[in-house]
């Protein structure tokens, strides 16, 4: 069965995300996130995408972007993918699939919707950044989130964007404080009514 197509809009943005294999890790090292961030640079200005935030997992990664050309979406992923795909598998001396399927994307249609995705993939690294005690959120280095917090140099992203709904006197500290403070569930988008399937 043919796998059906998918449209992408000049200027709209997305929630995109992949994960590994049956759950299996796609970094392992250091120097493999360094790569796919390498590669994610390289890509998004050959295909005209902003990216607004990401944060790479040990066995999944999500992207909050905008495509800014007609160039599908589609064809980023498809570089980005297969590229580190192949990387991975000579390194580690692997064969087959390194991605469980085609990347998973979600339309973003409203600004509540795009905030609160922005905070949902930030806060990714919680779960396991007490494993790493003295590390907290702001200090993972694989996500945006430094960028939009401590003033860290990010050549991927640019914060301006989402920043730019906070408070013009301490945008920073505004987005930072509703990243990090522990809304009661009821009060929050549930970004997971939004996945197509959990990660």
């Amino acid at each position: 069965m043919a796998t059906p197509a998918r449209y992408f809009q000049e200027g709209f943005f997305y929630h995109v995300y992949n994960r590994g294999n049956r759950k299996q890790k796609i970094f392992l090292q250091y120097r493999d996130y360094e790569r796919f961030l390498k590669r994610l640079k390289e890509y998004k200005a050959e295909f005209g995408i902003s990216i607004l935030c990401y944060c790479l997992m040990p066995n999944h990664f999500h992207f909050l972007l905008r495509q800014d050309t007609e160039i599908p979406l589609t064809a980023f992923m498809l570089r980005l993918g297969t590229s580190y795909a192949k990387y991975f598998n000579i390194k580690y001396e692997e064969v087959g699939s390194l991605f469980q399927d085609r990347f998973r994307a979600k339309l973003v249609e409203t600004d509540e919707y795009l905030l609160q995705l922005s905070r949902y993939i930030h806060r990714n690294p919680k779960d396991i950044l007490p494993s790493t005690p003295g590390v907290e959120l702001r200090d993972y280095r694989w996500s945006s989130y430094p960028a939009y917090v401590n003033g860290s140099a990010d050549e991927l992203v640019d914060p301006n964007f989402i920043l730019s709904y906070f408070a013009k006197n301490n945008p920073t500290g505004d987005y930072q404080s509703f990243v990090e403070h522990e809304f009661e569930e009821k009060n929050l988008l549930s970004i997971k009514d939004f996945l197509l399937e959990d990660i």
